[in-house]
């Protein structure tokens, strides 16, 4: 098995068990990613070494128009899709195995979690993974210590106000607040 067996798996959905090839791959990818980010986040980097380091670990290449203000955490980081003009403040937290695509021009606030990974229910299967990808539309704009849970679809232009969590998909031109996240009112020009 490779990182390749292990993505079409990902992003078909299919749970991964944590006693098969697929997870030692899982393991193998992630440890790179922890090596990489180590790097990112160990001092102060340029912003072009930034972005050759976030290409390391996407494994893409990264426009330049992406600003990156580490630390930034991913512990697997090859299911990372970035868009141009985005900013990522510093402490974000991106949990990718299931798939994360952020859109053009959107603002990603300090300390947000994206979270695309669930564990089985059942105690006998806790190790099992069940993943899902969060997609982020364009011209997003999320406050710091948002957490989206897997599954999650943010539309075109909406706002996560700050410290909400996002359990179900955010439709678009709207400001969405709380925990669980629910719409607040929608935006017009």
């Amino acid at each position: 098995m490779e990182l390749d067996d292990l993505l079409e798996a990902l992003n078909a959905g299919t749970t991964i068990t944590g006693d098969s090839p697929l997870h030692e791959v899982m393991h193998r990818v992630s440890q790179e990613a922890l090596r990489i980010t180590s790097e990112l986040n160990g001092g102060y980097q340029e912003p072009a070494r930034v972005r050759e380091l976030l290409t390391q670990l996407t494994g893409k290449p990264v426009d330049e128009t992406v600003t990156v203000f580490p630390p930034l955490y991913s512990d697997f980081g090859k299911n990372i899709v970035l868009g141009e003009r985005i900013f990522i403040n510093s402490g974000c937290k991106f949990q990718d195995q299931g798939g994360v695509v952020i859109g053009d021009d959107c603002l990603i606030g300090h300390n947000t979690v994206m979270a695309t990974l669930n564990h089985d229910l059942m105690p006998s299967r806790r190790a099992d993974m069940h993943p899902a990808p969060i997609v982020v539309g364009r011209n997003v704009w999320i406050g710091s210590n948002v957490t989206v849970l897997p599954g999650v679809t943010i539309g075109d232009n909406a706002v996560v106000a700050a410290a909400s969590v996002v359990t179900k998909d955010v439709p678009e031109n709207t400001i969405v607040v709380g925990s669980p996240a629910r719409v607040l009112r929608s935006l017009t020009n």
